[in-house]
C-alpha cells in the first residue's frame, strides 16, 4: 500500500477554471503577468501575500498572487505598423510596492 499523503495546494497549478483567475483570459496572459511578478520579487519585491512555507519559491508566489487578484497589471494595444515588430500588444504589470 502506498502510504504517502498528497498535500493539497502542492504541484501543477489548475488554470482551467478561468472564472478564479481576476483579469486573466488566457494562459499566455497567466503566464505573462506571473512571469513579471516574478521577476519584481527575484528583485527584491516584497509579497503581497504571506508565503505558505510549502510555496517558497517566486513562481509559486506569483502564482498565487495572480489568482487573488493582487497584481494589477495593463495591456496596451498598438498599431503595428508603429512600432516595426508585428506584435500589437504589450503588457505590464503596474509597479504599486
Amino acid at each position: 500500500m502506498d502510504d504517502t499523503k498528497k498535500i493539497a495546494g502542492v504541484g501543477p497549478i489548475n488554470i482551467r477554471d478561468e472564472g478564479t483567475w481576476p483579469g486573466i483570459d488566457s494562459r499566455f496572459r497567466l503566464i505573462v503577468v506571473s512571469a513579471l511578478r516574478s521577476k519584481q520579487l527575484q528583485r527584491g519585491a516584497l509579497p503581497r501575500i504571506t508565503p505558505d512555507p510549502l510555496k517558497r519559491r517566486n513562481t509559486s508566489i506569483a502564482l498565487e498572487e495572480v489568482k487573488q487578484g493582487l497584481v494589477p497589471f495593463t495591456v496596451t494595444f498598438e498599431d503595428p505598423k508603429d512600432n516595426g515588430s508585428g506584435n500589437g500588444n504589450q503588457m505590464g504589470i503596474d509597479e504599486v510596492d
